[in-house]
């Protein structure tokens, strides 16, 4: 299948978006634009779209850095990029062209 990899950066977990964190509130909205998987990832260290610096600190995660990112058709994508924006909330994001599709079969060990 071919479709579009989109990674959408949110600059620390604190931020907070509809009474969720901004991960989850994204999170949410990519349930909602029908796709199907996401990966959250955390990140140690960032600079955000304003030029600040973010880390994850030994004893406090609040400022970490994360990634969402999801493959999906071109459509889903859009789909869920015009939810983002509506947001409100300032984010980054990359969006690469890719091919992907499921392999193994149905019902086998995850």
């Amino acid at each position: 299948m071919k479709g579009s990899q989109l990674t959408v950066y949110a600059a620390n977990q604190s931020h907070r978006k509809d009474h969720m964190t901004v991960v989850e509130w994204i999170l949410d909205e990519t349930r909602r634009s029908g796709i199907q998987g996401a990966t959250v990832i955390d990140v140690t260290q960032g600079i955000d779209s304003h030029g600040r610096y973010h880390a994850a600190r030994f004893f406090e995660l609040v400022d970490q850095p994360v990634g969402v990112t999801v493959a999906a058709e071109d459509d889903k994508i859009d789909a869920l990029l015009g939810r983002l924006r509506d947001g409100g909330v300032r984010l980054f994001y990359t969006r690469c062209p890719i091919e992907y599709e499921v392999i193994g079969g149905e019902g086998e060990a995850q």
